[in-house]
């Protein structure tokens, strides 16, 4: 999946060039902080370690316990090369001529991007796609969980989406402090993201998944991630034409 990102209104790579302060093989394999002070992976590295995590996750389901860099390239259409380049900045996981375990790498890479444990979201939209976001594990299965469910329909409050009863958006910062919410994601009408975007931010929630087409203005502290249907059928079709 491609995703536009931008940190507030830097429109540069998140976070900078940096790369992390990669410490000894057994730091890592013990889960130990990878990051020092300030410094963080580069906006490429995270986000191809995050597809990574996508496939490796999805290879686990299906009972698969070692993947190849080249079977990892071919799902993601990452170089081989520059996956093992990326994977053995961190430490050596692979072992020539068996791969990598796709559990421990699963464990490794949740680590490195700091994803490891619960953490919990909040759903804006019980329409059509908010419903689907809502009853699917597409969240679940990389740690994040969707703790409440908003709208601005009344005929929709009240009513069940998934396992949640929808809320109205004007108990957004109680659940926000109750539920000790992370990420907010924006299944809503364009129109209507900015101002929810503004009202979010209020509550200091720090990371927005947006899947309206709105441009979203936040603050610098504030990064927002947007899911194009339209990017991903182009990034597609790009590797079909060429």
């Amino acid at each position: 999946m491609s995703y536009i990102v931008h940190r507030g209104d830097d429109h540069g790579p998140a976070g900078g060039s940096k790369q992390p302060d990669v410490r000894s093989e057994s730091d890592i394999r013990t889960g130990s902080d990878i990051r020092t002070g300030r410094e963080k992976l580069s906006l490429g590295v995270a986000a191809r370690l995050s597809r990574y995590l996508q496939v490796l996750t999805q290879a686990r389901k299906m009972g698969k316990e070692t993947i190849s860099s080249q079977e990892l390239s071919e799902y993601t259409h990452v170089n081989s090369t520059q996956i093992r380049r990326d994977l053995s900045g961190f430490g050596k996981f692979g072992k020539r001529g068996v791969g990598y375990s796709v559990e421990s790498l699963v464990s490794q890479i949740r680590t490195i991007l700091h994803t490891s444990g619960q953490h919990n979201i909040a759903l804006f939209g019980a329409g059509h796609l908010g419903t689907a976001i809502a009853s699917s594990d597409i969240f679940a299965d990389h740690g994040f969980r969707v703790v409440a469910v908003f709208d601005v329909d009344r005929d929709k409050v009240g009513a069940s989406v998934g396992p949640h009863t929808v809320r109205h958006n004007t108990e957004l910062r109680t659940v926000v402090e109750d539920e000790e919410i992370v990420v907010a994601v924006l299944a809503v009408p364009s129109a209507a993201a900015q101002e929810l975007a503004d009202a979010v931010v209020e509550t200091g929630v720090r990371v927005i998944f947006n899947y309206s087409e709105a441009l979203l203005q936040v603050p610098p502290e504030v990064t927002v991630h947007t899911s194009s249907p339209a990017v991903d059928l182009l990034y597609a079709l790009y590797f079909y034409l060429t």
